[in-house]
């Protein structure tokens, strides 16, 4: 085709688009995931301490769905909602062991924004993977200041991160966080913001109230009288709330406010143990009754929802986000999209509930286990595959219905029988951290990537009368050798390998051994030795099973690499 014909229909084609993508203005989207916070945590849900002026304020300005359920734990709900895929079909089913990340086929929710023209930006935490291709700006983020792995004290990030101050990653370069880290995140993205020419996503995840529990004194001092912990835990939510007036203000004052939507979220149930308060919930984070799963979800969109604030009490998954931001916002979908979830735009526009006898399976983990699971249809709740509750006449879960209502039992566990049958072919995705690219030179594996034991943060590095070892899964970008340097500490702490360092105790080491695909490399370290050093050579597109492993004087493993640095040595 003549060149000029080609620009003239190109040119066509544009114009053809521009009466319906004109025809409004597409909104901007904010999504606030706060961490481990639980829908008791908030005094907009009863809770009679916790000082939380502002998320109540938005609460009640917001269409509010109040039967809204997410994973237990982290990574899974991060996975749901970023994919409209349930953790065990997408990948990022557990917080450790390997799983962590979700499969490079399955479209992630800000590249659809990306798609369609949005500026996209993501500040916090991300936990669906920290190397190359599975960081949040190889998924679909032009910009992202984030936290390795879970945040503070995670065996990823930075060994002396303390919540002010931190250091972490600006892409793909470390950066510092200047103060503490919820108010760096919450003006790292109101700045962003301002200098957007056109419509934005932003995906602002801060850590807090998360583990470990550091916050300024003067957050703490309300709850001094509940004890340390509990202190700290509500001090970081008033300082969240805090941010999340911040952000509100912002939005009203710049006149953003009106075409924004505007999403609060959190990522499972309280991590608050003391018991205070559970809005009348059994479970907390990490478990399958209702406390541990379900959570607050708020939308405000003053020109975009129909209807003013009000409860929807429908039941919803955090699979259904990014369906419902795709059916409000009008994007174009590019890209092959096989939700799990479904869009609750019918109900935003106030229409009746199109799934009225819905089911779904909250399941997570590192392996999959069957029975392990939550069934949820209406209001009775099937967990563990043989309890039944019904929840609106039972609403702490304390009494078992399955003996006389054997009826309900079966048609909950015909129902998830067939889920499992169609999730187990998808158990074993193919995610492989890719070595040797250009946009990712160096790759640092850390012990919380191991398909192996759980090894999460410093205190299990410490257990020196339980040796663990696991391995990683990488690609080779390109052919040619690879120096693999082996470590007990972050590179960055220069220690030797047989010091004692933190709480982290001494170990006799002498040697290391590096296995790939079971094929063994071994040598010798010195005392002042901080690394094992080893040459791999690597053929392009070849995946590979990679281990360290430290030895004692004779010959015997005494701990796996925590750290292994992975570089492409060039000729």
């Amino acid at each position: 085709m003549n060149p000029i014909f080609r620009v003239l229909r190109r040119a066509l084609a544009v114009l053809l688009v521009l009466p319906a993508a004109n025809a409004a203005e597409p909104p901007n989207v904010i999504f606030v995931l706060a961490d481990d916070l639980g829908y008791g945590d908030h005094g907009v849900h009863g809770n009679p301490r916790v000082k939380t002026p502002n998320i109540d304020r938005l609460g009640g300005e917001s269409v509010r769905f109040t039967d809204h359920h997410v994973a237990p734990v982290c990574t899974p709900t991060r996975s749901e909602l970023m994919t409209g895929v349930s953790a065990f079909r997408n990948g990022g089913s557990g917080t450790l062991s390997g799983r962590t990340t979700v499969r490079l086929e399955l479209p992630m929710m800000p590249q659809f924004f990306k798609d369609n023209g949005y500026a996209t930006a993501h500040f916090g935490k991300w936990h669906l993977g920290d190397n190359y291709p599975f960081r949040p700006n190889d998924r679909g983020f032009d910009l992202t200041f984030r936290y390795n792995s879970f945040g503070l004290h995670s065996i990823a990030g930075n060994w002396e991160n303390c919540a002010f101050d931190d250091l972490g990653w600006r892409n793909n370069e470390p950066a510092r966080f200047k103060g503490y880290n919820t108010d760096f995140f919450f003006s790292e993205a109101m700045s962003w913001m301002r200098q957007q020419t056109k419509p934005f996503f932003v995906y602002l995840a801060p850590t807090a109230p998360h583990a470990p529990l550091y916050v300024e004194a003067r957050y703490e001092k309300p709850y001094e009288d509940l004890g340390k912990l509990v202190a700290a835990f509500y001090g970081m939510t008033t300082n969240l709330d805090e941010n999340v007036g911040r952000l509100v203000k912002y939005l009203d004052e710049s006149g953003l406010s009106k075409n924004t939507i505007l999403i609060y979220m959190t990522d499972n149930g309280s991590a608050e143990r003391s018991g205070f308060y559970t809005a009348g919930m059994r479970g907390t984070k990490g478990s399958l009754y209702e406390g541990g799963h379900r959570v607050p979800f708020f939308i405000r969109w003053p020109a975009g929802l129909k209807g003013g604030p009000r409860d929807i009490d429908a039941l919803t998954h955090s699979t259904d986000l990014l369906p419902t931001l795709l059916d409000l916002t009008g994007l174009q979908v590019t890209r092959p999209a096989g939700f799990d979830g479904h869009s609750l735009k019918p109900l935003l526009d106030g229409g009746a509930d199109p799934l009225p006898g819905r089911k779904l399976v909250i399941q997570f983990g590192e392996e999959f286990k069957k029975w392990d699971s939550a069934v949820l249809w209406n209001k009775w709740r099937l967990v563990n595959g043989k309890e039944l509750y019904d929840l609106a006449t039972d609403p702490g879960q304390k009494i078992d219905l399955a003996p006389s209502r054997a009826d309900i039992v079966k048609t909950m566990r015909a129902y998830y029988e067939q889920w499992a049958d169609a999730t187990q072919p998808l158990l074993h995705p193919e995610n492989y951290f890719v070595v040797g690219t250009p946009v990712a030179p160096v790759t640092d594996l850390t012990a919380e990537g191991w398909f192996g034991p759980r090894l999460s943060d410093w205190k299990y590095m410490a257990r020196i009368n339980e040796p663990s070892f696991g391995y990683w899964k990488i690609e080779a970008a390109a052919t040619g050798d690879y120096e693999v340097l082996l470590y007990m500490f972050p590179p960055e702490a220069n220690a030797r390998l047989n010091q004692a360092l933190r709480n982290v105790p001494a170990r006799p080491v002498s040697g290391a051994r590096l296995l790939i695909d079971g094929k063994e490399y071994t040598t010798q370290t010195s005392a002042s030795a901080t690394y094992a050093r080893f040459t791999l050579p690597l053929k392009q597109g070849e995946r590979h099973h990679i281990e360290g492993q430290f030895l004692d004087a004779a010959g015997k493993p005494i701990v796996g690499a925590f750290f292994t640095r992975v570089t492409r040595i060039r000729n």
